[in-house]
């Protein structure tokens, strides 16, 4: 198999895990990188993200007549969690 050189810049806690990972499973860096690549461009991009299939089912803006801050506002909140026997 012929291949190419590619250099990549990663954070050092990156670097970090990939090594580690690489030692627990007995292979090389290059190797899981290659893996891990492979995965992701098998991937079918027509998938879209979560975000992306919510909005094409209709989950997204379901809740027309809610309150725009409804995630964010903690006035929003009362009464969530709790028991409604009491």
């Amino acid at each position: 198999m012929t291949s190419n050189r590619l250099t990549v810049r990663v954070p050092q806690n990156l670097n970090t895990r990939l090594r580690s990972r690489s030692r627990s499973e007995g292979t090389t860096e290059s190797e899981l990188i290659r893996e891990a690549l492979e995965r992701y461009l098998a991937r079918d991009p027509s998938q879209g993200s979560a975000y992306d299939l919510a909005e094409d089912t209709g989950m997204i803006g379901a809740a027309r007549q809610s309150p725009k801050d409804l995630s964010t506002n903690r006035r929003h909140f009362k009464g969530f969690g709790e028991s409604k026997s009491k």
